[in-house]
């Protein structure tokens, strides 16, 4: 990916698992993430409005998963925060003249595609808790 969102909102939602249901502050994820916890906060506000984790705000306040993780796929993650196509987009606009520049933007957006489409059949293979699982 072009960014780290996904990595980020994975080791959220580890966290949100490995709780079983307790609420975990901002702060305390940003510290296990290692990053500001503004950053956290605008992670969950994306995952709270995709479904995937519920919060509470205050004091004693946090958030927790929405459903099981046993329900939820890697994939839908990757969906909730993806922004941008896995290998960007090619933005060249090549020569029209030349027998490649004329044609390399269809096949490279086909081999993109075709890459992403893999990735997320991948992802969909596995849920939530069967990743948690390889943490001790």
């Amino acid at each position: 990916m072009n960014n780290s969102r996904f990595s980020i909102a994975i080791h959220i939602m580890t966290l949100l698992t490995r709780a079983n249901g307790e609420l975990l502050s901002s702060d305390f994820m940003a510290g296990s993430v290692n990053i500001n916890p503004v950053l956290v906060r605008k992670e969950i506000s994306n995952l709270r409005k995709k479904g995937l984790i519920i919060s509470k705000e205050g004091k004693n306040g946090g958030s927790s998963l929405a459903k099981p993780a046993e329900t939820i796929l890697l994939s839908a993650i990757y969906e909730a925060v993806r922004q941008t196509p896995l290998l960007g987009q090619n933005r060249n606009s090549p020569n029209p003249d030349c027998e490649v520049g004329r044609q390399i933007n269809t096949h490279l957006d086909t081999l993109f595609l075709d890459a992403e489409k893999a990735l997320i059949a991948r992802l969909n293979q596995t849920t939530l808790a069967d990743f948690t699982n390889q943490f001790d």
